[in-house]
């Protein structure tokens, strides 16, 4: 029998995001594991991803023995209220934690502050489906920042959000932000979700983003 609990968080706002995450990189379909979903982003060093739904320590045991072996190397990624007790239980299975542990994150869109982009720089979007992308440009055609959201019912997912190293402190992370929420609500979204490094964290706390649980990411 599955130790359902302790939750990770609820478990529909995880299916959410990776849903719409998913939708953002292309990387479907996702099939269920148990106490996990299981999806192909078939990229070098990252052939096979297993994202926890649970992080009680039946649930922990069974995901870790999904990450050895199969076609290529596979993450297994642990959002969770308690992090510290999910990496001492993944090093235990043998499993090598990553260092820096990300954030999923939320956000009601309808008032999310919008900085326009300033000259000498201009800003594009592209739309494709579900997906809107952002791309900020420096006058000289550099591609400065960029960033993406896919809009699946009322949930934006966004995705990629980077600054280029030469174009950093100047609010361009704050300018696609603002134009992907303002995107999604047009096409019906209100709520945001996303997963951020330690650094995103910071921009997308200053823009009212609410932090919920620690996501930890580990490999065999």
């Amino acid at each position: 029998m599955t130790d359902a609990a302790p939750l990770t968080t609820d478990t529909d706002l995880v299916r959410r995001w990776l849903r719409g995450w998913v939708e953002c990189r292309g990387w479907g379909p996702v099939e269920e594991v148990r106490d996990g979903l299981s999806l192909l982003p078939r990229q070098e060093g990252r052939h096979r991803e297993v994202v926890a739904l649970h992080d009680g320590p039946d649930a922990l045991a069974a995901l870790a023995a999904e990450v050895p072996g199969g076609a290529g190397p596979t993450w297994l990624t642990v959002p969770t209220t308690r992090p510290d007790e999910v990496e001492r239980a993944l090093r235990e299975a043998g499993l090598t934690v990553r260092g820096t542990r990300e954030r999923l994150m939320t956000r009601d869109l309808r008032a999310h502050p919008v900085r326009g982009a300033a000259a000498p720089y201009r800003c594009d979007t592209e739309v494709d489906g579900p997906v809107v992308r952002v791309r900020v440009r420096h006058e000289s055609g550099d591609l400065a920042a960029s960033g993406a959201v896919s809009v699946l019912g009322g949930d934006a997912v966004a995705d990629r959000v980077e600054t280029a190293v030469d174009h950093r402190r100047r609010g361009l992370g704050s300018v696609v932000m603002g134009v992907l929420a303002t995107e999604a609500v047009a096409r019906g979204a209100t709520t945001g979700l996303l997963v951020a490094s330690p650094e995103g964290e910071r921009l997308y706390s200053a823009l009212g983003w609410s932090a919920g649980p620690a996501v930890v990411i580990a490999s065999a």
